[in-house]
């Protein structure tokens, strides 16, 4: 995803923990999408992630100051490169019911 910004409009309405290249779920290591109309916004605290987009292909490495924006139902997968920290906070425009992805992950 080359966008570096998140639309106007939008507000955050729930966040991850503070994951660790140890404690990151293998959820987010896979395959994984958000629901319709949730943006996700990945931070890195320290070190460096690598975000993988699958449908277009392409690949960003994310570090502190440069994060991670995912559009709805994008599917994307993220992997440590080597030591990090790191969180992912949700967006959306209107109230979403539920957890903010299309499975259970966390």
């Amino acid at each position: 995803m080359t966008s570096t910004t998140l639309p106007p409009g939008l507000t955050a309405y729930k966040r991850t923990p503070v994951f660790d290249q140890d404690s990151l779920p293998a959820g987010l290591r896979r395959e994984h999408r958000t629901k319709a109309g949730v943006w996700a916004l990945i931070h890195v605290i320290e070190g460096s992630l690598l975000y993988r987009t699958l449908d277009p292909r392409s690949e960003q490495i994310l570090t502190t100051g440069n994060p991670g924006i995912v559009t709805p139902g994008e599917p994307h997968e993220v992997e440590p490169l080597g030591p990090m920290r790191m969180y992912v906070e949700f967006h959306s425009a209107r109230t979403v019911e539920g957890g903010p992805h299309t499975e259970q992950l966390l």
